[in-house]
């Protein structure tokens, strides 16, 4: 890190779990974060599903730097084995963090450009020698300018879901039927949400943890509500890796999230469609009827819940000089640990301040949004990453390019599976890069519900 702005802070944005648990690995190596977030508190995103519980217990979502800062304040560490909601992690570990973290952490704060002090992305002269600006925008339209010696987003991807378009656009008549869509996992506690699903029929759209948990918890309301039924829609065929690891995953949360799905289309609460990718949203009547790009249609459905992933904002990042892979705009070295394109078997190998540099020196992206486009996170692997770039910043190598963290297995083995081959067999006992033969599972709520 350039020794010419030692008095200036570490920018880190967002005061996420990520952003906050950076701060405090700063702290700890003796400099100073100041930590920018665009909300009024702690945890943004994270009380916005705060109705859904992790699948890590508590001694997974607790960053050692935090518990550290927080021990002297009497914080209460919550017992290590349960398993914290979105809304526990937030108000009994991330705004405690913040608080203990006083005023480095700065609330109404956006981030709308991040470059060098008279320093396009265009100039080389001069160019590390100059601090950091960041330009920030208040919740009153108010414009600031502050230095920072290096840049941290953990901003993370909540905000930019991805459209159900198939082709990462959005469907034709997406946003003309946005009264009838969301891209977030419908809290059904809440009674104006629970009657907006109660008896009828929904699509889901996507094929990860999200959408196992939409799965399931329609599949209770069903219980309560006849004629509730949720139409899944896949991009990819059924293979043995659709559900997850199951009892073979690391995490058992994680793979009882999947069997909990699976159950429900078993029970008949959901039908599954295979290979289907949206090309539009047409209106019939009260309902919508999605339609394919190969021209297939749904049966018609009340709502759509669209959880196709989400994507990083780097709008703001724009004059700094990052270097970022063609598909899932992660760093280039840490791409190739997570594409969804590519075998994997479910391990992530640990990484930090080598694999997230950028040609600029000094800014990193961490959290989520170090994963780009790709699917998975877990709190543990940001972590991690937050203690390597920390060290790296203080100018500890051998403690940056140090391991010291050990992943849970998924249990899952294989690959993204193929969308346009949907004869094609699978390998006995659903095994390493079988091809997921596309298939009808489940059946129709009810005889007037129609199989999609």
């Amino acid at each position: 890190m350039s020794e010419q702005h030692p008095a200036l802070p570490v920018a880190v944005i967002g005061a996420g779990p990520i952003g906050l648990a950076t701060a405090a690995y700063l702290l700890e190596r003796d400099m100073e974060p100041l930590v920018l977030e665009a909300g009024p508190g702690a945890g943004k995103a994270v009380w916005e599903w705060g109705h859904v519980r992790l699948f890590s217990t508590w001694d997974e979502v607790i960053a050692p730097a935090a518990e550290k800062l927080l021990a002297p304040t009497g914080w209460e560490r919550p017992e290590g084995s349960s398993y914290p909601s979105g809304s526990d992690w937030a108000a009994r570990y991330l705004q405690p963090l913040a608080d203990a973290l006083g005023e480095r952490v700065r609330y109404d704060a956006r981030v709308t450009g991040v470059s060098r002090v008279g320093r396009d992305r265009v100039v080389d002269a001069g160019r590390e020698d100059q601090p950091f600006v960041l330009h920030l925008t208040g919740r009153d339209g108010s414009e600031e300018r502050v230095l920072a010696r290096a840049v941290i987003d953990a901003s993370g991807t909540w905000d930019t879901p991805s459209p159900l378009g198939g082709n990462g656009l959005p469907a034709l008549g997406e946003r003309g039927a946005a009264d009838r869509i969301t891209y977030r996992v419908p809290d059904l506690n809440d009674p104006a949400v629970r009657a907006r699903y109660a008896g009828k029929r929904t699509a889901v759209i996507g094929s990860g943890a999200s959408a196992f948990t939409v799965l399931a918890t329609l599949a209770t309301l069903a219980e309560d509500e006849p004629g509730t039924h949720a139409a899944w829609v896949l991009r990819r065929g059924i293979g043995g890796d659709t559900f997850g690891g199951g009892e073979a995953d690391q995490l058992p949360a994680r793979g009882a999230l999947g069997l909990r799905a699976k159950a429900a289309v078993e029970a008949g609460h959901a039908t599954a469609t295979t290979s289907f990718r949206t090309q539009a949203v047409e209106r019939d009547g009260e309902q919508l009827v999605l339609v394919a790009e190969d021209g297939r249609r749904l049966d018609p459905v009340d709502e759509v819940i669209a959880l196709t992933g989400l994507r990083p904002d780097l709008s703001y990042l724009d004059e700094l000089r990052l270097d970022l892979d063609e598909r899932l705009q992660a760093p280039v070295a840490v791409a190739p640990l997570i594409d969804p394109n590519v075998h994997s078997c479910g391990t992530v190998y640990p990484h930090g301040a080598k694999e997230l540099s950028h040609p600029e020196p000094d800014v990193y992206l961490l959290g989520m949004k170090s994963y780009g486009r790709a699917p998975t996170f877990l709190a543990m692997t940001g972590y991690e990453q937050a203690r390597s770039v920390a060290a790296a910043l203080a100018g500890d190598h051998e403690a940056a390019a140090r391991v010291e963290l050990i992943l849970a297995e998924t249990g899952v083995c294989g690959g993204s599976g193929l969308i346009d081959e949907p004869e094609a067999e699978q390998g006995e006992g659903g095994g390493c890069c079988a091809t997921p033969a596309t298939v009808q599972i489940g059946a129709p709520a009810t005889a007037t519900g129609g199989g999609c």
